[in-house]
């Protein structure tokens, strides 16, 4: 379970501006892992991405001049199951870690899932899923 960056890039919200965004990513190779989408204001809007090589991110995203920003994030595999979710989430509340958002998607060809976690403390909510994780997915 690690601590990963994520990419929050403010877009104009029209036709377009995804695929040339996700493009120039491709073209430098970068894989992108994670994906979300949510408008702002009228015209305006934001895509989150996980990506594997934040670095090549970073300079793309420079070199494009784009307005974004880095945050910290929680990757958490979780098991394909009912109550994964809802098992993760009462421990974060059981210590007092808000869940500020979240998406998740499933490793392909894998039972399992994966979930983005935008928390406050990430290296606190990192060393308890840690421990839960070890201790056979119990609370």
């Amino acid at each position: 379970m690690p601590i990963i960056k994520e990419f929050t890039i403010r877009l104009e919200d029209r036709p377009g501006t995804l695929g040339k965004l996700c493009h120039t990513l491709a073209e430098q190779d970068v894989n992108i892992l994670a994906y979300q989408q949510f408008a702002h204001e009228k015209g305006q809007g934001s895509v989150r991405l996980v990506v594997n090589n934040p670095e090549k991110t970073r300079t793309t995203l420079n070199h494009q001049h784009a307005d974004f920003s880095e945050a910290d994030v929680v990757k958490v595999t979780l098991a394909n199951r009912p109550g994964e979710l809802a098992r993760v989430a009462s421990r974060l509340g059981e210590e007092g870690i808000n869940i500020n958002y979240g998406y998740s998607g499933a490793e392909p060809g894998a039972n399992a899932s994966f979930l983005i976690l935008g928390v406050a403390e990430t290296s606190k909510a990192l060393r308890l899923l840690e421990q839960a994780a070890a201790a056979g997915g119990k609370n």
